[in-house]
């Protein structure tokens, strides 16, 4: 006798779910393994090779063989590994080989289809679709990881928003996915890497269980806008307004932005006939970096609460190069002890301090191993690296993990959860700052944030 075909369906769902995770599971650590194999291969014939060139030109190719591998993991098994993709795709992170396949699965996500989304907008705001929308498209204007956007506009009101919803089932394998990646990375620990990694991992797995509830995103987005809000004249960028009694725990309703990917900027000048050396494109540049730059420094250093996702496809560029930060999905809020520590560091840096940076270290709870007696001259470059933006003179990449880092020679024992967003943050910064052409100190800039804050604790140090 066969199932009615609702039985049916409730089976088919019931099995995914029991057996989806095992082979998500499988998948992820076969090619896992595949690629940590390559490059344990590679390390192994390169100690039978003298020749520099010829050295440079087997890591390269192994580099690009491992590149491709990796793009089929984050691309054909999405979820955690999209965002794994965002992270690892900057020059300062990872083989050029990688960043330059990686970087185009930005907003690459299967989609939810249409009257899938229809149906969770009615279910979840409690009113029929076609009295809330007088327009909607049909295509999302991106779809990520965890969310799509589409644009609509709202029958009450006659404007244009932006309509953020949860894709259905996704949280599940998102938890599957981190628990794999918090095992592999603990292998990795063991082995090859001088850096607490696992650390890195639950403060990811923290911040993603925060970006399926659409209701904190919304307070966190008001928070930050007043708060910008009360800082400045101006806000330095823009932050998208929620529209009220429009969000609920999987769905999202706000001001829509209008404006360009800042990865797409270069493209928009040429467009233009804007010469992107010239001195319009340079005062523009300079005016975009600056104000992220700024914005960043207010939220991490005056209030301890900052957004969070700091990767190119949340940075649009409006209107007379204003800048609009988007996605609050992760937003960080660092204790007061962290956030004038880090205060204390900015301006170690600033002032070339190696006293004081290895004593911020100790302050913000960075334990280190070293074996060498210069150990506060690699710890200073090591903060450089990791929490500034300024470049050494011809040097475009300066990733904490490259082979002559310090890194090499400071063990970091235990790096506190909280401080890998801010990481992050600097991280995505510098890498702004390369495809921009703008050389820059990000701790020369946050100086003044960080004194102001520092003697409103009482606890600047002349």
């Amino acid at each position: 006798m066969m199932l009615p075909s609702l039985q049916l369906r409730e089976l088919h769902e019931k099995l995914s779910e029991r057996f989806v995770p095992w082979h998500r599971s499988l998948q992820f650590w076969v090619r896992a393994a595949d690629i940590y194999t390559g490059y344990k291969v590679c390390q192994v014939r390169a100690r039978f090779v003298r020749d520099g060139e010829k050295m440079e030109a087997l890591w390269e190719r192994q580099h690009e063989v491992a590149a491709e591998k990796m793009y089929s993991l984050c691309s054909e098994l999405g979820g955690l590994f999209l965002k794994a993709a965002q992270i690892l795709g900057k020059p300062d992170l990872a083989p050029a080989a990688w960043v330059k396949r990686l970087v185009t699965l930005c907003d690459q996500a299967p989609a939810t289809p249409f009257e899938v989304v229809e149906q969770i907008l009615e279910n979840e705001l409690d009113q029929s679709f076609d009295e809330t929308f007088e327009q909607f498209d049909v295509n999302p204007v991106g779809s990520a990881s965890i969310a799509q956007v589409h644009r609509a506009r709202l029958r009450s009101t006659q404007t244009d928003v932006a309509v953020k919803v949860q894709h259905p089932g996704v949280e599940h394998l998102m938890t599957v996915d981190i628990h794999n990646l918090q095992a592999f990375v603990l292998f990795l620990q063991k082995t090859d890497i001088k850096f607490d990694l696992f650390s890195l991992t639950k403060e990811i797995e923290k911040q993603i269980g925060y970006e399926f509830d659409f209701l904190r995103e919304a307070e966190a987005m008001e928070r930050i806008r007043h708060s910008l809000d009360s800082n400045n004249k101006k806000s330095p960028v823009v932050v998208p307004r929620v529209i009220p009694g429009m969000v609920s725990r999987k769905v999202l309703v706000m001001e829509f932005i209008d404006g360009i990917p800042i990865m797409k900027l270069g493209n928009e000048m040429a467009k233009r006939h804007i010469d992107p050396g010239g001195r319009i494109a340079s005062m523009a540049k300079r005016k975009i970096l600056k104000n992220l730059t700024l914005a960043y420094g207010q939220m991490i250093l005056k209030d301890g609460f900052f957004h969070a996702d700091p990767h190119p496809g949340n940075i649009l560029i409006c209107k007379d190069s204003e800048v609009a930060l988007l996605d609050y999905g992760q937003v960080k809020h660092l204790p007061d002890n962290l956030r004038l520590g880090y205060a204390n560091l900015v301006l170690a840096l600033a002032d070339n301090d190696l006293t004081k940076a290895s004593q911020s270290y100790k302050e913000l709870g960075i334990e280190t191993l070293s074996t060498r007696g210069d150990e506060q001259i690699e710890l200073f470059h090591l903060a450089e690296r990791m929490f500034d933006t300024r470049r050494p003179p011809g040097v475009t990449i300066m990733s904490p993990f490259a082979a002559d880092s310090s890194l090499q020679k400071v063990s970091v024992q235990n790096f506190p959860e909280e401080l890998f967003c801010v990481l992050r943050t600097i991280q995505l910064l510098r890498g702004l700052s390369v495809g921009l052409g703008i050389n820059y100190s990000c701790s020369e800039l946050w100086r003044p944030i960080a004194e102001e804050v520092l003697r409103e604790a009482g606890r600047l140090r002349r």
